[in-house]
């Protein structure tokens, strides 16, 4: 039934102020996804980026960044054009991607990023730490 329906699942917002404590410090990869709420693109992504924040949950940190509202990040990471993500791994910048991007190919960046970290957050014998 309609009334029965689950909540829909609320991906974190990472701001200014909170990006240090959640993104670069994070034990396991994280998919940022900065975006404005004007942007058409990034309106068709946003639906996507909360599927993943919630299948990922627990394996990796999908987040959002609005970059009307945090200004700082826009400009330390020099975002040009949204919708842009970034993917972190041990709190250093690995891959960043411009424009719409299929779900499947986001899923299989945070599985390869996922299959090369532990449960501890530690990096698998024979992989380098960049």
């Amino acid at each position: 039934m309609f009334w029965n329906k689950k909540p829909k699942y609320q991906t974190i917002h990472i701001t200014d102020a909170t990006f240090n404590e959640l993104v670069a410090q994070s034990k396991v990869p994280v998919l940022v996804d900065f975006f404005a709420s004007w942007c058409g693109p990034c309106k068709i992504l946003g639906p996507v980026i909360d599927e993943l924040a919630e299948e990922y949950d627990g394996k990796a940190l999908v987040v959002k960044v609005d970059t009307e509202q945090n200004p700082g990040l826009s400009q330390h990471f020099k975002i040009k054009s949204i919708p842009t993500m970034m993917v972190f791994n041990k709190g250093y910048l690995q891959e960043r991607f411009q424009g719409l991007v299929p779900k499947p190919n986001l899923e299989e960046i945070l599985n390869q990023y996922i299959a090369k970290t532990d449960e501890k957050g530690r990096l698998f014998e024979g992989e380098s730490e960049e």
